[in-house]
């Protein structure tokens, strides 16, 4: 099991195992809802994301996408769709060991800022892995 939680500890989670290899997201929505150039996800299957403490807020951040984030310290933890009901994305950052997730790739750099052009070799797709 994963486990991770927001900044101030009130929001604890243990998750399964990574559906897909994680990646860095670029697009203004989660640039936005971060306030960073970039966020590390990992995905998973939402029925295996528990909750140990308080349980996460979430809120409707563009038509059928939902943000998930601590209600003390507002820490952004997930990232869930309608269009893939099954599945959650979660901050890799938030992980209490983020270095058992490595990011594989970028996507979404078609939104990435101008200064932002990593050149640390990974593949990088101007949306998603399976748009490009």
């Amino acid at each position: 099991m994963l486990v991770g939680g927001c900044f101030c500890g009130a929001v604890r989670y243990a998750a399964g195992p990574a559906l897909y290899p994680p990646t860095y997201c670029h697009c203004t929505s989660c640039r936005r809802a971060s306030g960073s150039h970039a966020v590390g996800w990992y995905t998973i299957a939402r029925a295996d994301l528990h909750y140990l403490g308080a349980a996460l807020v979430e809120r409707e951040s563009s038509i059928g996408v939902f943000r998930g984030y601590c209600a003390q310290c507002y820490s952004p933890l997930t990232y869930r769709c309608l269009a893939r009901p099954g599945e959650m994305d979660l901050t890799i950052a938030s992980l209490d060991q983020p270095d058992l997730m490595v990011p594989v790739d970028h996507i979404h750099m078609a939104d990435a800022l101008d200064w932002d052009r990593p050149m640390d070799g990974l593949p990088q797709y101007q949306r998603t892995r399976l748009s490009d």
